[in-house]
């Protein structure tokens, strides 16, 4: 790395005086100023919808925005090949659409789960750091709501949000029931780790590769349950009785490379996110198949979109090297010591802050010219993480992060 050699130095010869630093702090003032100057969501990087439900609506990233207006590339007169009948269909096969189709098993009804690519291969094996749930000494929902409320600056919706606080503990006895394997304690209590934004430890990891571990056992419970899995089948439009009740979907088969058409009583879209539209030309740390064709069979249908002005930026992705440019660096890994470093080796932020906070200070390092740029020219800040073995014994990242050491090593 010989095009990064000075700041190299720099990093490394700041390292010892570092270690026993404390993050540098940011007033609410000065983090909401940072938002406002550097955030995308905070730049006016969206545009108005010209059809359906959200005509008019500003809120839209142009590449969401083209999709939704886009027409339909299914001809009116089109012929199935197959017509397959079912009371419920799925369409996904992550993490939400097999939890979807395992809620349904002791129902009796029919179900047909139909994924673009297989079965698992989705957004939910892209997650490492873990998955939180109020489950420690001094936790409580409570507290998980408060802390998650004020990350998102108050803009949450509050009724979702207690749900989502409110369940954690039992969506991880769920899953423990169902085999999967979180990192535990010698007395065989969960392992807590911080979080970014939060005030206790709750997040439950399975070493770096938490949502593999989860989409393991969900994969297992699907394929050994009564649900019909569609492997390879894309739905492309959603059909409907003309008076705005959806009745079904139709497929593209991409193996056969033919059209079949579901009919079902309820339809279930569990297709993820958008990420690999790649949002204002920003790297993605989303699977392939995070396209957002979910969002747009819904929109056709007359589905009002919403918070399409709220998208997440990670800010630990990869830009070097190449080959790995997007790729999720876990927020755990911050969590157990690794620094935010810029060019002169100083720290800049804290590195446990809210997500949207520490993605825009970074790229306002990078706007200021205190950012390490690469042979292709792109432009970031370093993760010192064999900062984390000083300060926990050596083999520690090695031992926690099995994956990113696999990869970046």
């Amino acid at each position: 790395m010989d095009w990064a050699k000075h700041s190299l130095e720099k990093l490394e010869a700041s390292r010892e005086a570092r270690l026993c630093s404390k993050p540098p702090q940011l007033g609410e003032g000065d983090a909401k100023k940072i938002l406002n100057q550097y955030h995308p969501d905070y730049l006016g990087m969206h545009r108005n919808i010209c059809i359906g439900p959200n005509k008019n609506d500003g809120n839209f990233p142009h590449e969401l925005a083209d999709l939704l207006e886009a027409d339909s590339q299914l001809p009116i007169d089109f012929e199935p090949s197959e017509d397959i009948e079912t009371d419920v269909l799925i369409i996904g096969g992550g993490g939400a659409g097999a939890s979807a189709a395992l809620a349904l098993e002791e129902t009796g009804l029919r179900v047909h789960l139909a994924t673009k690519l297989r079965l698992g291969d989705s957004n939910t094996v892209m997650a490492e750091g873990g998955i939180q749930a109020s489950l420690g000494i001094n936790d409580s929902p409570r507290r998980h709501f408060s802390d998650a409320y004020v990350g998102g600056h108050g803009q949450n919706n509050r009724d979702l949000l207690r749900i989502l606080c409110e369940s954690g503990s039992s969506a991880i006895s769920w899953l423990s029931q169902l085999g999967c394997m979180l990192d535990r304690n010698k007395d065989g209590t969960f392992q807590l780790r911080p979080g970014g934004g939060t005030s206790l430890s709750r997040v439950l990891a399975c070493r770096d590769y938490t949502g593999l571990e989860i989409m393991r056992v969900l994969k297992d419970a699907v394929l050994l349950s009564g649900t019909t899995v569609l492997q390879n089948y894309a739905a492309i439009e959603l059909l409907d009785d003309g008076e705005g009740q959806v009745t079904g979907a139709v497929l593209w088969d991409r193996n056969k490379e033919k059209l079949v058409t579901v009919s079902a009583r309820a339809v279930i879209i569990a297709t993820g996110g958008s990420g690999q539209l790649r949002f204002n030309s920003f790297p993605t740390s989303n699977h392939l198949g995070a396209v957002g064709d979910g969002l747009v069979l819904a929109y056709r249908q007359g589905c009002r979109l919403i918070n399409s002005d709220s998208y997440q930026y990670h800010p630990s992705g990869s830009v070097y090297p190449e080959a790995l440019v997007g790729q999720l660096v876990t927020e755990s890994i911050r969590s157990m010591g690794a620094q935010v470093v810029n060019s002169e080796g100083r720290r800049f932020v804290d590195e446990m802050t809210f997500r949207d906070v520490l993605a825009a200070s970074i790229i306002k390092e990078v706007k200021e010219k205190r950012g390490v740029q690469t042979l292709t020219n792109r432009i970031g800040v370093w993760l010192d993480t064999p900062i984390i073995d000083l300060q926990n014994g050596q083999g520690f990242l090695q031992r926690k992060f099995p994956g990113i050491v696999h990869r970046f090593a």
